[in-house]
């Protein structure tokens, strides 16, 4: 088994009040703190820096909205379309995404720490340069995301759909990937040692090495 480790859940209000996205722009630095945003649609918006405490957004679309350098802690998405979205060089702390479409999602060079991906679609999503730290991949697809130049530390990915996903230049020491599937990854075989995988799997990964596995 891979390293066992709890996430921390995020700290969010018994009874959170109900705010409007807009209200960000009402403060010279915008900010969202103790609130619950439902059935919204903020496809396209753009906020520079935009910080979130202690939120809930459900059933919000978020498709193509611009993030970059967001600093969120505490928050939750929950059914939420957040397809293309750019979360570039943000700071994600205690944050679940759950039944969230995420597809094409911009984590480059974000820090990431006791974050859950729950039952969630993540093609095309792209951590290149990102830093994960104690995160959870559960149920999730994650055909084509480039996880890239990454720091893994403490990440676990559960029944997920991996293929064609990049590893490239990721030491994948500790993760454990054996209950997921995919028929195809990209990863270099230096950086495979320490890495948990199944049976099956340890068969396709054989080839990297030029084995050949009789039946």
């Amino acid at each position: 088994m891979g390293v066992k480790f709890k996430i921390e859940s995020p700290r969010i209000p018994v009874r959170p009040e109900s705010a409007h996205f807009q209200d960000v722009y009402y403060d010279e630095d915008p900010f969202l703190s103790n609130c619950t945003i439902k059935n919204a649609r903020l496809d396209g918006e753009k906020v520079d820096q935009l910080v979130l405490s202690r939120v809930i957004f459900q059933n919000v679309s978020f498709i193509g909205a611009n993030f970059p350098r967001i600093d969120m802690t505490d928050v939750v998405f929950e059914n939420c379309d957040l397809s293309n979205a750019n979360f570039s060089d943000g700071i994600i702390h205690r944050v679940s995404f759950k039944e969230c479409k995420l597809m094409g999602v911009d984590f480059s060079g974000a820090n990431l720490g006791n974050v859950l991906f729950e039952d969630s679609m993540a093609n095309m999503s792209d951590f290149v340069d990102a830093r994960l730290k104690q995160v959870k991949f559960n149920q999730t697809t994650l055909q084509n995301a480039n996880y890239s130049d990454c720091d893994l530390l403490k990440v676990h990915f559960e029944q997920c759909d991996m293929n064609d996903i990049d590893f490239t230049q990721t030491d994948l020491r500790g993760i454990d990937i054996s209950t997921c599937r995919f028929e195809r990854i990209n990863v270099a075989v230096e950086n495979l040692p320490g890495c948990e995988v199944s049976p099956e799997q340890a068969i396709g990964f054989a080839s990297l090495l030029g084995l050949k596995v009789k039946e």
